[in-house]
């Protein structure tokens, strides 16, 4: 039935079938309609970062920016969802068009620069929810604040969120927000780790509750660029890492009419460059701080690919938008056989 309405969806601009598919999600979980349409998977409990997951297979940020389709997104069948990116301000993001399909490789490009309705919207959103699941925020910065003021915004986001979050994300990865990826690196990195963790700190005297921070790093790094943000994601007590966000390569789209144009490309090409990250995070993090899986899981298979190579979570995001909900119990049932061979 989804490819039926994908080929539909697909007809629209992609932003324009983004707003259909999810106002249509909406309609149908308000009605009782999709429990007829959608069977949820099986449970399969995880514990990560001290939160009791029902499955391990999450949707990931970007995809309801705002929080404002948790119903229709949480009767779906994750294991948890990430909402945001969310910036303290307001901000339109960057001029349409900004998102881009590569159907024939499985991709998307977009640049969609953090377009979010503001930190009150989504915590107004979040605070009525009627989704009970396993909720993570991200949050980011304005586009207009300086980079060597960017702690003060991510400080903002942290304790906005902080009474809502299950965990909080930390976005520094997206490479449509200039000059946000050098956060990753060097000095920067460190004072931005010290920097949440402090404000966590804070937020957690304040509120008597611990939550968890991940970050979100990218797929274009080198293996001494990895091991580095590793030993600093250990240094700082960090409690999570999310690998990956998207890509600023084109090798793997060469050739498509869309591959000039900027922004980040995640899909099906960016499945190798996640998993080498996810095993050079994993061979210097261990167990100690876990990763959640990102990028490419577009079937069973690449979904197990991120546990093999270290993850505790993965997201989907892309492969979503591509297969539709089927895909969710595809890959739990696929890291379900994963964890059985294992044992």
């Amino acid at each position: 039935m989804y490819s039926l309405l994908r080929r539909i969806l697909f007809a629209l601009p992609p932003e324009t079938a983004h707003r259909v598919a999810l106002a249509g999600l909406d309609l149908a979980a308000g009605s009782g309609l999709l429990k007829g349409l959608v069977a949820p998977p099986a449970d399969l409990p995880v514990r990560v970062m001290g939160l009791d997951f029902p499955n391990p297979v999450g949707l990931a940020a970007g995809l309801d920016k705002n929080a404002d389709h948790l119903q229709g997104l949480g009767a779906l069948g994750f294991g948890f969802i990430e909402v945001g990116t969310v910036t303290p301000q307001p901000q339109p993001g960057n001029p349409a068009p900004r998102m881009f399909r590569l159907p024939e490789h499985g991709a998307i490009i977009n640049r969609m620069g953090f377009n979010n309705e503001g930190l009150d919207h989504l915590i107004a959103r979040v605070a009525s929810r009627r989704y009970n699941g396993v909720l993570g925020i991200n949050v980011g910065k304005n586009k207009v604040t300086p980079a060597e003021e960017a702690e003060s915004d991510y400080r903002k986001g942290i304790a906005g969120v902080y009474d809502y979050a299950d965990y909080i994300t930390v976005n520094v990865s997206s490479p449509n927000t200039p000059g946000l990826r050098d956060l990753q690196f060097g000095d920067s990195l460190k004072r931005l780790l010290d920097a949440i963790k402090e404000e966590q700190a804070i937020q957690q005297r304040r509120r008597g509750r611990y939550v968890p921070l991940a970050v979100k790093i990218a797929p274009d790094m080198d293996d001494a660029e990895i091991g580095f943000v590793a030993s600093a994601l250990r240094e700082a007590e960090i409690d999570g890492v999310v690998a990956t966000n998207t890509t600023i390569a084109r090798e793997p789209v060469a050739g498509h009419p869309h591959a000039g144009e900027a922004g980040g490309l995640s899909g099906d090409p960016v499945r190798e460059p996640s998993l080498r990250v996810i095993r050079g995070l994993y061979q210097v993090l261990g167990e100690d701080i876990p990763i959640i899986g990102v990028g490419g899981i577009s079937d069973g298979p690449s979904a197990a690919a991120k546990i093999e190579a270290g993850a505790r979570l993965v997201q989907v995001y892309t492969g979503f938008i591509y297969r539709g909900p089927e895909l969710i119990s595809e890959a739990v049932e696929a890291i379900r056989h994963c964890q059985m061979e294992r044992h």
